[in-house]
């Protein structure tokens, strides 16, 4: 097995392409160790060591390494853990599937959200997971779209302008009523 590794804008995560499926859908987000109990693929990465968060997408794993952490210290362990993993024939997620999606929304702007989805998820979603990360719909109140960012894309230098001048823009232009993004922390 062969796990190409890349970088992200993020200069605290690497992406790595295991060459197999991930998941089958959706994404997966798992920010504390705590969190990974339901993926015995990352309690395993955080076993590693130096691991601050581990996240999922289809054909790829994103792994953020805490403050203190090298990572040509853990990088080796982080490869070594999902190599072990994919061998094993262990599920990525066991129990419920953990996978993150748009939350829903109703009421008067319920057509304003189902574009603001439908932009999200075919303009917006495929290049963020370029880098490794995901965006998710949290909320639409008077104008202001709430976005939750996951990932490589979580606590990212670039994330701010990410938010500002790519997908505030994009859904400006297309959706009148947007009059700003915000980023909301889960």
């Amino acid at each position: 097995m062969f796990i190409q590794t890349e970088s992200t804008p993020n200069p605290a995560t690497l992406k790595f392409l295991p060459g197999l499926a991930v998941l089958a859908a959706g994404t997966a987000d798992f920010p504390s160790e705590e969190a990974a109990a339901t993926s015995p693929l990352a309690r395993r990465i955080f076993g590693a060591g130096g691991v601050s968060g581990v996240f999922f997408g289809p054909d790829f794993v994103t792994v953020t390494k805490s403050d203190d952490a090298d990572w040509a210290h853990i990088k080796p362990g982080i490869l070594g853990a999902i190599m072990e993993h994919f061998q094993s024939d262990q599920p990525v997620m066991s129990g419920a599937d953990g996978a993150v999606d748009h939350a829903t929304h109703s009421g008067p702007d319920e057509e304003i959200v189902i574009q603001i989805k439908e932009l999200l998820d075919t303009r917006v979603r495929p290049a963020v997971a370029q880098d490794g990360g995901d965006i998710t719909f949290h909320g639409f109140d008077r104008g202001v779209v709430y976005l939750h960012m996951q990932g490589a894309c979580a606590g990212c230098p670039s994330s701010t302008m990410t938010l500002k001048m790519g997908i505030e823009n994009l859904l400006r232009h297309y959706i009148p009523e947007v009059t700003e993004v915000r980023p909301v922390a889960i």
